[in-house]
């Protein structure tokens, strides 16, 4: 386990290389970007809720930007991202508040369990064939926002594989989809970080701002990442990642 006293450039180079590799999939999938540094934080024997808050502290930056440039192309349904926030960020608060009251060794192997299912429903995903879109907003909007930020919360991501997917396998066009969910995350992650920053407060900066920089460097990146990456060998690869990490921190937490 590493911590604020035993950082070194070299774990700042390692926690830059992780925001930038995190953002380049998340540029070419629209999610991930959470999912993908808690599982690696998580691995490196961090405590859930420093994971959890040094990630949305992070993401805070990187979702504002995507947010704002999803807005201003146009690609937010306004009425669908009300719907999600505002319940978003209730479900967020309340997973920071029992990320922050439940110890973290208790916590680890169920949050490792958690993102290997993301992982496993990253790899089924990538598996289906896309769907017709429907027009307007589909039924069940509110609670998928609640529980999508409750878990992003608790499990230090799973905004986008819970609420964007959703809203796509329900029918919405993955425009909209991605635009609304990813404007309406600026949002719910703003209100983790803040809520525990209030609770357990946030001591990685280092690391927190390691991921930043690497997050914003990979963001003009990322587009042309998704214009050249193959969508689905690359959500297959992450599945598999995802899976071979939280498998690991499973297996250790119980040994």
């Amino acid at each position: 386990m590493i911590d604020g006293g035993t950082l070194t450039w070299n774990y700042i180079a390692f926690f830059f290389a992780v925001g930038f590799l995190a953002q380049i999939v998340d540029g070419a999938l629209g999610m991930a970007y959470k999912v993908t540094t808690s599982a690696v934080l998580l691995g490196l024997g961090l405590p859930p809720a420093v994971v959890s808050g040094s990630v949305h502290a992070a993401s805070s930056f990187t979702s504002f930007a995507s947010g704002l440039a999803h807005w201003h192309l146009g690609n937010v349904d306004r009425k669908l991202m009300l719907r999600l926030l505002v319940p978003g960020a209730i479900g967020g608060a309340c997973g920071a508040f029992l990320l922050s009251s439940i110890p973290g060794a208790l916590l680890k192997p169920w949050i490792s369990a958690y993102l290997m299912g993301l992982g496993g429903y990253i790899l089924w995903r990538a598996m289906q064939g896309p769907r017709k879109s429907v027009a307007g907003v589909p039924r069940g909007v509110v609670p998928l926002g609640f529980a999508g930020g409750l878990c992003d919360a608790v499990g230090g991501g799973g905004w986008g594989p819970i609420v964007t997917t959703t809203l796509v396998g329900n029918g919405v066009s993955p425009r909209f989809a991605i635009g609304s969910a990813n404007a309406a995350e600026c949002f719910v992650t703003i209100t983790i970080a803040g809520t525990l920053l209030a609770t357990v407060g946030l001591s990685m900066w280092p690391i927190i701002a390691a991921l930043v920089a690497g997050g914003l460097v990979a963001a003009p990146l990322a587009a042309l990442a998704t214009k050249h990456l193959d969508e689905k060998i690359l959500m297959i690869a992450l599945g598999l990642v995802i899976l071979l990490i939280s498998g690991r921190t499973l297996v250790l937490a119980f040994l």
